[in-house]
């Protein structure tokens, strides 16, 4: 995927969710994986034709795994002209060597988004964007669904009460496989996943899933994103309009 796809695509989802506002602080969630530095490249390359003016401060919260080198990472951000703070923590001993948890993937979830949060507010931010893209949607839903009993997926664009921050997904509407292709493309210094658990959990078990669905009956995925968009999930809605994407 070039460039230009990926930033018609972004700008599709901000505008759409009207994601971004006239003099937004936005702290980039940046774990070192395709997904999020994807993501930096998106929010920088709309931030310099977007009519509305926006500012961007990349964020990694280090969970405490040794040898994690974002070295790369910190190279890139500087030729962007991005500021970068990494937040130093211990969620990965707390996970794997304190509470030695069996599936570590929801606290460990809860634990980075509070250490970003934070970061953000005491940045001067008021929104957070995280990499999630069209796939992670869909898997998020198909987990609910197996796990939960009910049809949910994460929304565009949450606010959140508790802290005042705006929560954004502007790759809403890239497959992970344009991702892959950009980040191919375009040399992204992906860093690589230090977690323990990687490979090992209930979303990569749905993410398998879905290959084989895929396979077996073409485009599947594609109409579960659009049974997402047009299910009236709450925080969903952008107007009063039955079907927005039919």
């Amino acid at each position: 995927m070039k460039l230009q796809r990926l930033l018609s695509l972004t700008r599709q989802a901000v505008d759409t969710w009207c994601m971004i506002d006239e003099g937004d602080h936005i702290a980039v969630g940046i774990s070192g994986g395709k997904d999020s530095l994807t993501l930096l490249y998106a929010l920088h390359g709309l931030m310099r034709f977007y009519p509305k003016s926006f500012r961007l401060h990349a964020v990694t919260v280090d969970l405490g795994y040794e040898g994690f080198d974002l070295g790369q990472v910190r190279k890139l951000c500087k030729e962007l002209r991005i500021p970068y703070t990494v937040i130093s923590t211990e969620i990965g001993k707390i996970l794997f060597e304190i509470r030695r948890e069996s599936n570590p993937c929801s606290l460990c979830a809860k634990l980075r988004k509070g250490a970003l949060n934070q970061a953000a507010l005491d940045l001067g931010c008021n929104k957070v964007a995280y990499g999630h893209h069209k796939n992670d949607i869909v898997d998020t839903m198909m987990l609910s669904l197996i796990y939960e009993g009910r049809f949910y997926s994460f929304s565009p664009k949450t606010y959140l009460d508790r802290t005042g921050l705006t929560v954004i997904r502007p790759l809403m509407y890239v497959d992970e496989a344009d991702i892959i292709g950009f980040c191919n493309k375009y040399a992204v210094p992906v860093c690589e996943n230090p977690c323990p658990a990687d490979g090992y959990t209930k979303r990569e078990y749905v993410k398998n899933l879905l290959k084989n669905l895929e396979y077996d009956n073409p485009g599947v995925k594609e109409r579960m994103f659009r049974a997402v968009l047009n299910g009236r999930i709450p925080g969903w809605f952008v107007s009063d309009s039955d079907s927005l994407f039919s």
